[in-house]
């Protein structure tokens, strides 16, 4: 994280951050087990591994899907998310290397992260860490409770790292991705309180 500055995001940014590389790779993905009254989760070793890469029409605007890591999500061009604030690391050329745009849901005081892409040449160093950390704290300020996102079944690195930093699964849907480029995939849902 040396040499690297952290600041919201403006109108100048749009393109440089719908440029930066969200796809990534997993030598593991999450297969959904159903029943008749609930679902498991199992992990499965895939080879060779798979390399995911979004489709550009992907994304929060498309299909409120968030599901990248905190290294590596799709990236919103708007869409219906007016309110979205936007976070975004640079580096000493103010070249920018990751971002998260979350917004808060007022009815039930939620902060929804929509998006979370770290180049991959700075992933692994703590970023998207630390950018969602500043994201949290900015849903803290606007009185969000809880944090909440979504992330595909297949993106296990992205899974194990919203876990480390306090999101559990609490819920899925099988269908969301029926489809899309995504089919087959099933949407994770996570969330963490904000009281800490």
């Amino acid at each position: 994280m040396r040499d690297l500055a952290y600041r919201v995001a403006g109108p100048d940014d749009q393109s440089a951050l719908a440029a930066l590389d969200d796809s990534f790779s997993t030598e593991y993905v999450y297969e959904v087990a159903s029943g008749d009254v609930g679902f498991g989760l199992r992990l499965v070793a895939v080879d060779p591994p798979l390399v995911k890469v979004f489709p550009e029409e992907d994304g929060p605007g498309d299909d409120g899907r968030s599901d990248g890591g905190p290294d590596d999500e799709g990236r919103s061009d708007g869409g219906p998310h007016d309110d979205l604030h936007e976070i975004v690391a640079v580096d000493a050329d103010d070249t920018p290397v990751g971002f998260i745009a979350v917004g808060v849901e007022e009815w039930n005081r939620r902060l929804v992260v929509h998006q979370v892409t770290v180049h991959p040449d700075h992933r692994g160093r703590g970023i998207g860490g630390e950018l969602m950390r500043r994201a949290l704290a900015h849903g803290r300020e606007r009185g969000a409770r809880t944090a909440w996102l979504e992330v595909t079944s297949v993106n296990v690195p992205a899974v194990r790292a919203y876990r480390r930093m306090g999101f559990r699964l609490c819920g899925l849907d099988t269908t969301l991705y029926t489809g899309t480029e995504s089919e087959g995939e099933t949407a994770l849902f996570m969330a963490r309180p904000l009281d800490r």
